[in-house]
């Protein structure tokens, strides 16, 4: 038997999010001329995804170019006049009434060319909007409006993105667990985590806790967590079921025995100790976490005691023995107080 220092570990259930996820909609209303990448494929910031039929929005840009050229050269004539006005004013050629509505005018002119401007600058983004352009480097789903369907501007779904670069995995730790267990973790990313999947019996996904929430829900008593995981190719995947294992953050004392020592009677579970006159005893257990090859034992056994081994799989209670002692392997624990071991001679 073995007392020592023993971190238990605990798993949540939870499923991985994306850090970004965007429903991407047209900016302008218009009829679908095509689409430009293939569907559920990697696509990078700023690829072209959709085209919007442009000749609508290129027509209002011819037009409103056309309005600027007329707007500049009625803002250079309001201007020329404007500067007869003053001339003749100060020779008091024309009336000061007459002089400021040509000022005027020219005033009006000139807000008149600003306003043209900017309609035209609208229009040239509008057109620049037809090409429905990837906002974030992540994999694009199916495309949900295809080539020769209208779509209206920020209303309709063209399709989803999702970086997968990296992934989340939010998870609710309760009050009582956290404080216990993990009152010393912080959100410095210093804290490992390790993921797996449904279907698949290896914790070989490693991450690091990244984000701690800065209250507990009043109304569940829990703490919101969050490990980040770098993705691994294309095998961890937004929506994906995962359950997350953490470490306590502070080794216990604990008696721990070989898993293979402890037995069943179908009601209790149960470890066969050796006492002074060398005869087994029964004695019911509560059994804690795995750790290898070990088996924490939560109540029933006290440092010093001394077991049989192979349990009830060659000796019962009540029988005297001819201990013969051996080593349990550590596992790698810090070490407390080492008790060997009986394996049973009859």
């Amino acid at each position: 038997m073995l007392y020592a220092r023993y971190s238990p570990e605990y798993t949540f259930t939870t499923r991985l999010e994306s850090p970004q996820q965007i429903e991407l909609r047209p900016r302008v209303s218009g009829v679908i001329e095509s689409v430009e990448f293939t569907e559920g494929s990697v696509v990078e910031q700023d690829d072209i995804l959709f085209r919007i039929d442009p000749r609508p929005f290129d027509a209002e840009v011819r037009r409103l170019e056309a309005e600027l050229t007329r707007a500049r050269a009625a803002l250079q004539q309001a201007q020329s006049e404007a500067q007869r006005a003053r001339r003749l004013q100060g020779r008091n050629a024309m009336s000061e009434e007459q002089a400021e509505s040509r000022i005027f005018l020219a005033s009006q002119r000139q807000a008149e060319l600003a306003s043209v401007g900017a309609a035209l600058e609208a229009a040239r983004l509008n057109l620049e909007f037809t090409d429905v352009r990837a906002p974030i480097t992540g994999t694009a789903s199916n495309a949900f409006i295809t080539a020769g369907n209208n779509v209206q501007a920020g209303q309709s779904v063209l399709t989803r993105l999702v970086a997968t670069d990296r992934l989340y995995a939010y998870f609710d730790v309760d009050e009582r667990t956290w404080n216990s267990a993990f009152n010393g973790v912080d959100a410095s990313g210093h804290t490992q985590a390790r993921l797996q999947l449904a279907g698949n019996d290896d914790q070989s996904y490693s991450g690091r806790i990244d984000f701690i929430d800065n209250r507990i829900s009043a109304q569940t008593g829990t703490l919101r967590v969050r490990a980040a995981f770098d993705a691994d190719g294309r095998i961890l995947r937004p929506g994906a079921f995962a359950r997350i294992s953490l470490t306590a953050s502070e080794a216990r004392p604990r008696v721990m025995v070989p898993d293979r020592a402890v037995g069943t009677d179908l009601k209790n579970r149960f470890v066969l100790v050796v006492n002074a006159d060398s005869v087994l005893e029964y004695r019911r257990v509560e059994l804690g976490d795995r750790a290898g090859a070990l088996r924490v034992i939560e109540s029933g056994l006290n440092p010093g005691d001394r077991i049989a081994v192979n349990g009830p799989a060659r000796v019962g209670p009540g029988m005297p023995v001819t201990p013969r002692d051996v080593v349990i392997e550590q596992q790698g624990l810090t070490l407390l107080e080492a008790v060997q071991a009986a394996e049973p001679s009859a």
